[in-house]
């Protein structure tokens, strides 16, 4: 036991108890709970403070927010997902969260039946979504679980989507286009294909799913063969349980809607509001407006009003288009196609912000000091009218002195107070200094059959960084509304990147010859710091891309513990409640707070049933981003499938022992290169240095390497590409004075004059790890 502070009477926990007290607690733990269990008071939590401190450097805890829980390991009650049965028959389920790269595989939890059934609860099964109370099946198991089911979240019938095999004797066998699942494969019986031809992508549900035998399927859609860009798109839609068709209750709601009318609203259709997006968007959920403000004491001021679409208006709370809003979470976007949160009625007509219509809104006007920073703010539920449609380069084209018939007549007094009001928030902004990571975003442009056309990194503009922080400022209002007045809301969250990514960006910046800049408590300016060191060399990009695998993921939650990449103490989506359910969440808490409707937040609404809600848009969050990035991943291989043996430039942007990840400078592909394929040597994985080494020749591969690489493989159902890697690597001896760096030839230059001894040579076999 550690010793007390002299006002205290019993000896301080050990190290010891403190961890066993977070493993076994049950809910939040943090600094708060441990000193209550322990009765540390007074200058005591100091030393409890430093103690958790340590424990999180040495990785023996993680700390989330306030929150610590025990490394690597579940909370006590996790949101999950129940993928399907073991060969007991018994349910296994995997978390919604949770993050590989810090802490390996993720953990399977078995579900154990309750102990006293209640009546009328619903019977678990593959595909369902639950919450669960969880407990390590042995003590210190971080990777298997026993869980109850504590509620069903989403009840769904089991679907698997696989290409179908055709048998000779009739129906068939379907291989699951899930990696992990492509060794359990499903029994079509005759009859029950559905017309699908072989090698057909197929969605099927599961009819049966016994405790033996292979567990047989029904074809419900054949979306037709699998070289089709039109098939490939639609994988992840199903791959990963993305509703893709609204209920009939729900169309019929919103088909019975009707406008809202000005009664009870500040009429504001006068002021010459503009939306600015991109110009292929369907849907304008929020407008602009801004001017210098008159008010003497503010010299130099601007007020910015932002106006968001009303969507409160007509989503009401427990409605089933607020039910199949919750169930989404989000508007997921595929180069091919939208899957909406909102049916088109809604999105695309109502709540839509068309010019010269009047709509509904909800919008906070805010007054920035001549320093950029906000000094008020308030919100107002009005009627307003779009004065005009903008794309963002036809705002930026007239600022930048190219106006069409559209931006011409509103130059001058709309766009240019814009860009004037923008300019003084930039001050504040970069005061504030949030994390600035300049990295490429790719667009994939269709042809109209549906091939793919090319793929391009569009320009970012001033245009776009303008709506961003007009939307950030009005995000920050909407937070600190909420909390003033005393309202639980669900906050947009940023935790600081854990000590063991810092550690792991510090070994990477080592290898090329960088350091971690000292300082204080972490901070954004701190990355931004490395960045600049970096900015117009070879490492510019890829060490943008280790930076920002360095941070946490953001996420919702009902606990506010900031925006790290922000820099910002509180924040909340407010500004895009078309496609965000946490948005919807945030406007409804501003109507009840503010007493401006009676389709406010429901007055029952508890804590605990946001954070329910927080965890269940957060797990769709994650699943639309997923969906979006393996979707474009297969496109990219569908459409470089024809170009087999061509090179390619590229950098290495992962190392492992089983090889090289590449990233293709043209199109920002990403593919692998197996370490067999390397060349005639051993090559050893340095983790320090994130490289491959040669034993015999010294020759090293290293993460952010430039190469050239020859495509082999592309399979375009996984979005994989397999490369065979072209360029020589660097050559690498040690000497008294340290290690020393030299070229391809100086290698074969220093091999051929017998410098060295050639040792064995021994080839890693190809799959070898």
């Amino acid at each position: 036991m550690a010793k007390r502070s002299k006002s205290s009477q019993a000896p301080l926990p050990t190290r010891e108890d403190v961890v066993a007290f977070i493993s076994k607690s049950q809910g939040k733990v943090g600094k708060r709970e441990i000193a209550r269990a322990f009765n540390v008071q007074g200058g005591d939590r100091i030393w409890l403070k430093q103690l958790l401190k340590d424990l999180e450097i040495e990785g023996i805890v993680d700390r989330r927010g306030k929150s610590v829980h025990k490394a690597g390991q579940l909370p006590p009650v996790v949101l999950a997902d129940i993928k399907r049965r073991d060969r007991d028959g018994e349910l296994v389920a995997e978390p919604t969260e949770w993050d590989e790269e810090e802490y390996g595989p993720i953990p399977t939890i078995v579900i154990t039946p309750p102990r006293k059934p209640r009546p009328g609860m619903p019977v678990p099964g593959v595909g369902d979504r639950a919450l669960l109370r969880v407990d390590p099946l042995k003590a210190g198991d971080i990777h298997r679980y026993a869980g109850r089911v504590m509620k069903i979240v989403a009840k769904k019938q089991a679907q698997v989507l696989g290409i179908f095999r055709a048998l000779p004797e009739g129906g068939g066998r379907l291989i699951p286009v899930d990696k992990k699942s492509r060794d359990q494969e499903l029994l079509i019986r005759p009859g029950d294909e559905a017309e699908a031809l072989d090698g057909d992508l197929v969605a099927t549900s599961v009819v049966k799913h016994g405790r033996f035998g292979l567990p047989h399927a029904k074809v419900k859609e054949r979306l037709g063969s699998v070289k089709s860009e039109k098939a490939v798109g639609l994988i992840a839609i199903y791959a990963h349980n993305i509703p893709n068709e609204f209920p009939k209750d729900v169309l019929a709601e919103a088909e019975q809607a009707q406008h809202v009318t000005l009664a009870g609203r500040e009429d504001w259709r006068d002021v010459p509001l503009v939306t600015i997006d991109p110009p292929d968007a369907k849907d304008h959920d929020d407008a602009v407006h801004a001017v210098r403000d008159e008010d003497p004491d503010n010299e130099g001021g601007f007020i910015v009003t932002v106006a968001i679409a009303d969507v409160a208006a007509y989503v009401r709370p427990g409605s089933p288009l607020d039910r199949e809003a919750l169930e989404r979470g989000n508007s997921v976007y595929f180069p091919d196609r939208v899957v909406p949160m909102l049916p088109e009625r809604i999105s695309n007509d109502l709540c839509s912000l068309r010019p010269h219509q009047p709509r509904p809104a909800m919008a906070v006007r805010m007054v920035l000091g001549a320093d950029g920073r906000k000094k008020s703010h308030s919100f107002h539920r009005v009627m307003m009218r779009s004065a005009a449609k903008l794309s963002y380069q036809q705002a930026q084209a007239a600022i930048d002195g190219r106006p069409d018939e559209i931006t011409g007549p509103i130059l001058d007094p709309i766009l240019k107070p814009l860009w004037a009001a923008y300019e003084t928030a930039r001050k504040a902004r970069d005061i504030r200094e949030p994390l600035f990571l300049d990295l490429p975003e790719r667009k994939i442009v269709l042809k109209p059959d549906g091939t793919v056309d090319r793929v391009f990194v569009p320009e970012r503009l001033e245009a776009h960084r303008l709506i961003e922080e007009f939307m950030i400022l009005a995000n920050v209002a909407a937070a600190e509304t909420l909390e003033k007045a005393d309202s639980d809301l669900i906050y947009r969250v940023h935790d600081e990147p854990s000590l063991e990514k810092m550690r792991a960006l510090s070994e990477v910046l080592a290898s090329i010859g960088l350091k971690v800049p000292a300082q204080g408590a972490l901070k954004p300016a701190l990355f931004n710091r490395i960045l600049r060191q970096v900015e117009e060399s070879e490492h510019q990009l890829f060490i943008n891309e280790v930076v920002l695998r360095s941070q946490s993921q953001a996420e919702y939650s009902a606990e506010n513990y900031g925006h790290f990449g922000l820099n910002l103490r509180r924040y909340a989506h407010f500004t895009s409640p078309i496609r965000r359910y946490a948005d919807l969440i945030v406007h409804r808490a501003l109507i009840r707070a503010l007493k401006l409707g009676q389709d406010g937040l429901p007055a029952d609404t508890t804590r605990a049933e946001l954070i329910e809600v927080s965890a269940r848009i957060s797990a769709a969050e994650r699943r639309a981003m997923a969906a979006e990035r393996e979707t474009i991943d297969r496109l990219i291989a569908h459409f470089l499938a024809d170009r087999i043996g061509a090179t390619f430039e590229g950098q290495i942007s992962g190392v492992t022992k089983a090889g090289l990840f590449i990233k293709l400078s043209e199109t920002g592909a990403d593919g692998f290169v197996p370490a067999g394929t390397i060349g005639a040597d051993y090559y050893r994985y340095d983790e320090r240095s994130h490289s491959l080494r040669g034993e015999r020749t010294g020759e090293t591969y290293r993460l952010g390497d430039p190469v050239q690489v020859k495509l082999v493989e592309a399979a375009p159902v996984a979005g994989a590409l397999r490369f065979e890697l072209l360029s020589e690597g660097r050559y690498t001896r040690k000497t008294a004075g340290g290690t020393k760096t030299r070229g391809p030839k100086a290698a074969r230059k220093a091999e051929k004059s017998g410098r060295r001894a050639a040792p064995k040579v021994r080839v890693k076999r190809r799959g070898r790890a």
